[in-house]
């Protein structure tokens, strides 16, 4: 290859075609995967025209994971495609050794794909606990990923957790284009939240999709507990009042006499429908699917005020312990999840269980992220809501 020289005597490297390029930046990318859910990570490899990197992950007799990577991936990205399932302890433990693995070997960027986040529901202190998705982001950002992609994240403040940046993908144009070209009259249908807690959610869909809400109110909290402990042990009470206390009507400030008094007990009405569902096709959305007896709980109600049909549409189809019996033996007619996580044993199980494809969104945002383009067009019409 000839160098070429300027006016000024300097050598100036020749111009790079734009196929030398294209190579370049395909060579560079590198896809593995864990245990936890190959399948999908095969189909963003073949989307993307690359193949998947040589990495193997397996368990001691002793359980310890080891791992071990085959290709050379100095200087190169390096794309972990990991996801949350009912074994979440071993999938994070997996992730964490790659990506340290990874990290050791000088790779260039390590960016972990994490469609579902195990422990994002334990996002907010509950009593004595702990806040696990803060700590679960700290030994992620630890362990050397300099990016995460997820998806749906069960609360979007859970991205200020991480110390690097994270793209929170949305499933709901999947799930939003289903029901518009797979649900017959679904103009005759309204989007149904089965707790308070849901309703934006719900009202997102209700509006992309012009059609009614109805909110199921007075259901029980999964995430609360109302456990007895330590917290709700009573204050001394003082029956003598201090001396020299000041003068109620100088101070404009008004004391108790009982000492510090107590939370009103939450009394939880009985389950009510705001909302007309009577002949209507009841369409309820969520997050994640994981113990369903509320949301067949919520199906029964919704058949006794009249609707003809219930869907439920959810991004995360976890379906732990007999779920898929509960729904078969419910009075749910489809049940309609992404493929975020694996649950091919179950759709055996359950016949009513529909799965959409999300790895094109996935691999578009792979590719986006290693050429450096915006991901913006991903988040287009997203509101606050979402």
């Amino acid at each position: 290859m000839l160098l070429q020289r300027n006016k000024l005597g300097s050598v100036r490297p020749p111009k790079r075609c734009r196929s030398d390029m294209d190579n370049t930046s395909t060579s560079d990318i590198v896809i593995i995967n864990g245990n936890s859910h190959p399948d999908l990570a095969n189909m963003v490899a073949e989307r993307m025209g690359l193949k998947n990197g040589g990495c193997s992950v397996f368990h001691k007799s002793n359980r310890e994971t080891i791992v071990e990577i085959s290709d050379s991936v100095r200087g190169k990205d390096i794309y972990i495609i990991q996801t949350g399932t009912k074994d979440a302890n071993n999938n994070i433990m997996e992730l964490l050794i790659m990506a340290y693995a990874c990290k050791t070997s000088s790779a260039r960027s390590i960016v972990g794909v994490i469609p579902y986040l195990p422990y994002s529901k334990q996002c907010k202190m509950r009593k004595r606990g702990c806040i696990v998705s803060k700590l679960l982001a700290k030994m992620m950002c630890t362990s050397g990923l300099t990016h995460i992609i997820t998806m749906d994240l069960h609360q979007k403040e859970i991205q200020g957790f991480f110390d690097i940046p994270v793209d929170n993908l949305r499933a709901s144009p999947f799930l939003l284009q289903y029901i518009q070209e797979s649900i017959p009259d679904y103009r005759n249908s309204v989007i149904v939240a089965r707790n308070p807690g849901v309703a934006k959610k719900a009202n997102s869909y209700a509006e992309r999709l012009r059609l009614g809400l109805a909110v199921i109110h007075g259901e029980q909290k999964e995430a609360e507990s109302d456990e007895v402990d330590g917290r709700y042990s009573p204050p001394p009470t003082r029956n003598s009042t201090p001396q020299h206390a000041p003068s109620s009507s100088r101070t404009r400030t008004t004391s108790v006499s009982v000492g510090v008094p107590e939370h009103p007990v939450k009394v939880k009405p009985p389950l009510t429908i705001v909302g007309d569902v009577n002949g209507r096709i009841a369409i309820m959305v969520d997050d994640l699917i994981d113990d369903v007896e509320s949301f067949v709980a919520a199906a029964e109600m919704l058949k006794d005020n009249g609707a003809c049909k219930i869907y439920v549409l959810a991004t995360h189809g976890l379906l732990s312990s007999d779920a898929p019996r509960l729904l078969e033996e419910s009075v749910i007619d489809e049940i309609v999840v992404t493929n975020t996580i694996p649950h091919e044993i179950q759709k055996l199980q359950c016949n009513k269980i529909k799965t959409i494809d999300i790895s094109i969104l996935i691999a578009e945002a792979i590719r986006r992220i290693h050429n450096k383009e915006s991901m913006s067009y991903l988040f287009r019409n997203v509101t606050l809501e979402d």
